[in-house]
């Protein structure tokens, strides 16, 4: 259903109620999912970033790095487009302005 879907046209966004995997696993499996049944790697990372937000109405605030916007950042050591499962080895994250987590490879 998902690669229909997704031919389709039909927007569809990254959440953790994927069901496809044991919740003990990290959520960020989804991504590997994604791309597995249809969706490029950029479309994958748009679909947990900018359509996310502009599904909730949140454009400009979620989702982008722009002036005004929230500063939730995470960076990886891998390329994703080259890799996608490398989203699920976040290596920093900032939220708020605040980082949380910073691990030099």
């Amino acid at each position: 259903m998902f690669a229909k879907a997704l031919r389709a046209g039909v927007k569809i966004v990254f959440g953790t109620d994927v069901g496809g995997f044991a919740w003990t696993e990290n959520e960020a499996k989804e991504f590997s999912y994604m791309t597995k049944f249809g969706m490029t790697p950029m479309q994958a990372i748009k679909s947990a970033t900018t359509v996310a937000a502009g599904l909730l109405d949140m454009s400009g605030k979620l989702g982008e790095i722009s002036p005004g916007a929230f500063a939730d950042i995470v960076a990886v050591n891998d390329d994703p487009l080259k890799d996608i499962s490398a989203l699920e080895r976040i290596s920093f994250v900032m939220k708020d302005g605040k980082v949380y987590t910073q691990n030099a490879r």
